[in-house]
């Protein structure tokens, strides 16, 4: 934090050709990822990550909120996500038992079939963008790297004004 009299710290130029390497690798691989699964699966790497964690979690099912936490979207777009998979037969919604007010979303046996078709394929462009280029010592690297951004972007209280907690 600067205090009130500092100007801002600029990025050196080690530190700019690093944060604009990053912005422009992660644009790409965005990219990258999307199109295959668009390719291969007709659906954008978002849609694939919401069934990839439906297909992780206990009976396939999980409330709406902890849904779009998870996936770091906020409730808007998973509630039009989710309508765009149901209409696709591959995700169903249901009212919540324990609490009539929440919804759950349950991935139909056609969604798996799906997720099971378009994983080999996204492991490989995932494999070939990232992995294939990195000694194993990057790959640890890297790991860490993220591991550490992601702790310090996550606030540990429960009430942080993040999107997908809205």
């Amino acid at each position: 934090m600067t205090k009130h009299n500092e100007g801002p710290r600029w990025l050196n130029d080690e530190e700019r050709r690093t944060w604009l390497a990053y912005l422009h690798a992660s644009t790409l691989l965005e990219d990258h990822l999307d199109r295959q699964l668009q390719r291969d699966a007709r659906m954008p790497h978002v849609y694939y990550g919401l069934l990839v964690h439906l297909s992780q979690a206990p009976r396939r099912t999980m409330r709406m909120t902890e849904l779009a936490r998870n996936a770091k979207i906020t409730r808007s777009r998973l509630s039009h996500a989710v309508a765009r998979l149901e209409k696709s037969g591959w995700v169903r919604r249901e009212d919540c038992p324990s609490d009539k007010r929440g919804q759950n979303a349950i991935l139909t046996d056609e969604g798996m079939e799906v997720l099971r078709r378009a994983a080999p394929g996204h492991v490989a462009a995932v494999r070939q963008a990232i992995f294939d280029r990195l000694t194993p010592e990057q790959q640890k690297s890297l790991g860490e790297i993220m591991q550490i951004i992601a702790e310090g972007l996550q606030p540990a209280e429960a009430g942080a004004d993040l999107p997908w907690l809205r």
